[in-house]
């Protein structure tokens, strides 16, 4: 009785949205894409069919703001401090990404999920989160006059950029199936892959 007064309780119109977002990364992070149906997210968070069409014209804009509500969070949480050395930066910026990458899990997990989406706008979605990432980094390098003269030429940088992002998502997901490292351990790792391709490039 109380789980079904919680789920139908009144919300605001933000609320709601985010209710069923996070509904919806639980679910997309269970399964594929495909074999996520948009009437089982409206059951679980008790609204009617209706009402979610309401707020998502259709499955691919509702996974696309899934997508987009866990990039943004990312970004938010990755964001350098303007002033400070990167590398003074570095060890609490990974730490504040893996505590959210533990504390939102199925979010992480539906963020990823979605390159392999057959739906090519889902993908664009991902990419261009991805992409907005990659370009984080960039400029957050190239702010810090502690190391520019030691950065390689842009083309390299953004390869080895790309290439760590890749390492650091490959080693969340697996650290999330198989806790077996401490997240002080995970953090270590990738902040020494991250000065190691920097530096491994110049």
């Amino acid at each position: 009785m109380t789980a079904e007064r919680t789920t139908r309780r009144r919300m605001t119109t933000e609320q709601r949205r985010e209710q069923l977002l996070s509904v919806g990364a639980s679910l997309f992070a269970q399964s594929p894409y495909d074999d996520v149906w948009i009437e089982r997210v409206a059951e679980i968070a008790g609204v009617s069919r209706g009402l979610l069409y309401h707020y998502f014209p259709n499955k691919r804009d509702f996974f696309s703001a899934v997508v987009r509500r866990e990039s943004e969070r990312m970004l938010r949480l990755t964001a350098a401090v303007p002033g400070i050395p990167v590398r003074e930066q570095l060890g609490a910026g990974l730490d504040t990404f893996l505590g959210y990458v533990a504390a939102h899990a199925e979010g992480f997990r539906a963020f990823h999920r979605a390159e392999s989406a057959g739906d090519p706008t889902v993908r664009a979605v991902y990419r261009d989160g991805l992409a907005a990432q990659e370009q984080q980094i960039l400029a957050a390098l190239a702010a810090d006059p502690e190391i520019t003269g030691t950065l390689p030429e842009p083309a390299a940088l953004r390869l080895a950029v790309r290439g760590w992002l890749a390492f650091l998502v490959a080693v969340c997901l697996d650290w999330l199936d198989e806790p077996e490292l401490t997240r002080e351990q995970v953090r270590d790792l990738c902040a020494r892959a991250l000065l190691g391709a920097l530096s491994g490039q110049s």
